[in-house]
């Protein structure tokens, strides 16, 4: 299964969520398209009933007949000059009165028509009505405006369908997304320090398992610090995925100081010529200065080994947070300079509009999504597959 089947079918919360939206906002007041009645055909004018009509007799010539002039046989061979000028072209077939009119996608890919779909004026009533749907899917208000605003733009007292408004918003959405839809960058320092950040539970230590698994793959010697000494299981999760990576996890004894082991996984890495070492951290919520303190006092001793370290800080972010991700990402940044964003669990909530308010304020770099458990379900981020998914559009 493609990723864009696969994130089509797990986005299906939201997708479906807005679709029904669309769906209700056009049908509450969908209006008929006016089609004048086709004109007669010939053989509809047949004459009124009880009229008589004197129809000529086939058994005498009708007057003004004049015979066909008798010509000489055609020889064989000159046959086919002979028949030459007699080729005419059928006669073009009669185009049938009431032909349907296909709807945009079909108009664009020039598609079978397909039956009229419910259309609804454009107004400013539907506008706030769309302006609420786009809001309850976690896109914000100011992102809901804007794209509400740039979809009306020259459209306003347009008939509009469903498929029609889904083809819309997934363009302006796709739109907004492009510039932030960038890979993980990779630099030729070693070893590139790839710092991992998140609240409890978003994800972060998944995410560093797929990465390095990818990574490895790609032909690149990976190392992973461990850096949640608090939790157990973390540690654990790490060493699952390292095994089946291939990838060597460096760990520190539990309560141990995380600064400390992140500075001699920096050393480790060094020693074996490590393209990439990615430390991993405990979850933390924003609202806690004191554990926001000790991420940042990760970074201050990073640095007085490399002071360009890190060279890449991620924040992982849960979708199912919704509008919650937007205060993670501006505490994060304060603290950790994020350069990229991984969004998780997308799979998992019915509003996935999140990441569109994430990258229409912040604009940063959306490396990856996830939509499972499984290694294949992180991938690089396509704005044009997400805005589709997201709206229930067919790619």
């Amino acid at each position: 299964m493609s990723f864009f089947k696969k994130l089509k079918t797990r986005l299906t919360r939201s997708s479906s969520k807005l679709e029904e939206g669309l769906e209700d906002i056009v049908a509450e007041n969908a209006v008929e398209d006016e089609i004048a009645p086709p004109p007669p055909e010939p053989d509809d004018l047949r004459p009124d009933e009880g009229e008589t009509v004197n129809l000529p007799d086939p058994t005498f010539p009708a007057p003004g007949y004049v015979p066909a002039p008798v010509t000489e046989p055609v020889h064989e061979k000159d046959a086919q000059i002979a028949k030459a000028p007699l080729d005419v072209e059928p006669a073009p077939p009669r185009p049938d009165p009431s032909p349907k009119k296909p709807g945009l996608l079909g108009r664009i890919f020039g598609g079978d028509a397909k039956e009229a779909e419910p259309r609804r004026v454009l107004d400013d009533a539907m506008l706030e009505s769309l302006e609420e749907l786009l809001i309850s899917s976690d896109m914000g208000v100011d992102t809901a405006l804007r794209v509400t605003a740039n979809l009306a733009e020259g459209r306003m007292g347009r008939k509009l369908s469903v498929s029609e408004i889904k083809s819309l918003l997934a363009a302006e959405i796709a739109r907004i997304m492009e510039p932030v839809a960038k890979p993980l960058p990779i630099y030729p320092k070693k070893p590139q320090v790839v710092l991992v950040v998140g609240v409890n539970g978003s994800g972060k230590t998944t995410t560093i398992g797929k990465l390095a698994s990818q990574f490895r793959a790609a032909g690149k010697q990976v190392v992973i610090a461990a850096g949640d000494t608090f939790r157990a299981a973390a540690v654990e999760q790490l060493q699952v995925w390292g095994e089946r990576a291939g990838v060597p996890v460096l760990t520190a004894p539990e309560g141990s100081d995380p600064a400390s082991l992140a500075f001699d996984a920096m050393k480790k890495a060094e020693e074996d010529g490590a393209d990439l070492l990615m430390i991993d951290t405990a979850g933390r919520l924003q609202n806690r200065a004191d554990l926001m303190e000790e991420l940042a006092k990760i970074v201050r001793v990073i640095r007085k080994r490399d002071d360009t370290a890190p060279h890449n800080t991620l924040l992982v972010l849960d979708a199912t947070t919704g509008q919650n991700a937007l205060q993670q990402v501006d505490v994060f940044r304060k603290i950790s300079d994020v350069s990229g964003l991984v969004m998780t669990k997308l799979d998992g909530t019915a509003k996935g509009g999140v990441l569109v308010a994430l990258a229409d304020r912040f604009g940063l770099p959306i490396h990856a999504i996830g939509v499972g458990e499984q290694i294949d379900d992180l991938a690089p981020f396509d704005p044009e597959e997400f805005a589709q998914a997201l709206v229930g559009l067919e790619s």
